[in-house]
């Protein structure tokens, strides 16, 4: 019998990034209605003016800086753009998001090759950039439903907790905070990461597309739900509880839509849990003892850095051999 050898890949699929992208775009739908609905017209146009802007710089560095004349957008841009978007605050300037579409696209992608090539979350990497250089706009909080009332600005949960303690925040009187409201999203914060709910939506839509790495977030909520229940048995009327910390804050967008990343996360469901239990470590160590109230964006930009040592320690072994590598 006669075996003919083709090329590699042997294996072949439909799937596309293209079409990677815009199941994770259509998962953003319902964070991005609620949004629109919590924040209004405001929100709509800084989502969908860092979408454009990071599709049309994408663009020209393929067309015309990397000369690929043949090259079609994958909305992968579209995605950074409006992952980048969804942790912005609406106070923030048109030209702020250029810029911090302009480090995301070219600082944290294309220096590295592109998409597939890059170390860190890109989207993280512009927002980091952005509230170390734009601090007052990054944390200039707008009130829920703001165009409905005189009072514009206020704080977030994660900050009255913070800077006033619990008992400020369980008697917080420009809004109410509960579970109810951290869930639904009718809380103020960046915006695309106020509703639980609808991240959850959308999450369940990529677990139905096999686009999701589920042990990530899984060990991710979970580490951080042990880690402040300690907390909180040891002091509940200091420390907040676990559904609080949960639902509050970055920690749901960022363990379901950007500690995911295909490109930035480790390869083997060993790898995944390593890296999940780190962020959630890394992410309480900054809301609980550090200078800022929030540490997701920090916690994934750090653990990225590591992927790589992940990969090594949980490489698995050869079909074959013992773990020290002899047959």
């Amino acid at each position: 019998m006669k075996l003919n050898m083709a090329a590699g890949p042997h294996l072949r699929t439909d799937d596309s990034v293209r079409k990677v992208m815009i199941d994770v775009l259509i998962a953003l739908i319902p964070s991005f209605l609620v949004s629109a609905w919590v924040f209004g017209f405001r929100a709509v146009w800084i989502m969908l003016f860092s979408m454009v802007a990071a599709e049309a710089l994408e663009f020209y560095i393929m067309r015309v800086l990397r000369k690929k004349k043949d090259f079609k957008p994958d909305f992968s841009a579209s995605v950074t753009g409006l992952l980048l978007a969804m942790n912005l605050s609406l106070a923030v300037t048109w030209w702020q998001i250029l810029i911090g579409v302009f480090v995301s696209i070219v600082l944290g992608k294309h220096v590295y090759g592109g998409l597939g090539r890059n170390i860190f979350n890109p989207a993280l990497v512009g927002r980091v950039f952005m509230l170390i250089s734009f601090p007052v706009a990054m944390t200039t909080w707008y009130r829920p439903f703001y165009y409905k009332y005189d009072t514009i600005t206020t704080a977030t949960p994660l900050a009255i907790l913070k800077e006033k303690g619990l008992d400020s925040l369980n008697n917080w009187a420009d809004y109410t905070i509960n579970l109810k409201t951290l869930f639904i999203g009718t809380i103020p914060g960046s915006i695309g990461e106020v509703s639980a709910a609808a991240l959850l939506l959308g999450f369940a839509y990529l677990v139905y597309k096999k686009r999701i790495k589920i042990l990530i977030p899984v060990s991710y909520i979970t580490t951080v739900f042990v880690i402040s229940g300690i907390f909180y048995l040891i002091d509940p009327t200091k420390y907040a509880s676990p559904l609080f910390h949960i639902l509050s804050g970055g920690i749901m967008l960022g363990a379901l839509f950007m500690a995911t990343d295909m490109v930035t996360s480790p390869m083997t469901p060993k790898g995944h849990i390593i890296f999940g239990i780190g962020l959630g470590i890394i992410t309480m160590v900054i809301r609980l003892f550090g200078a800022y109230p929030e540490g997701v964006s920090f916690s994934i930009l750090i653990m990225n850095a590591l992927v790589p040592l992940i990969d090594i320690y949980a490489k698995p072994r050869i079909f074959g051999t013992t773990r020290g590598g002899k047959k």
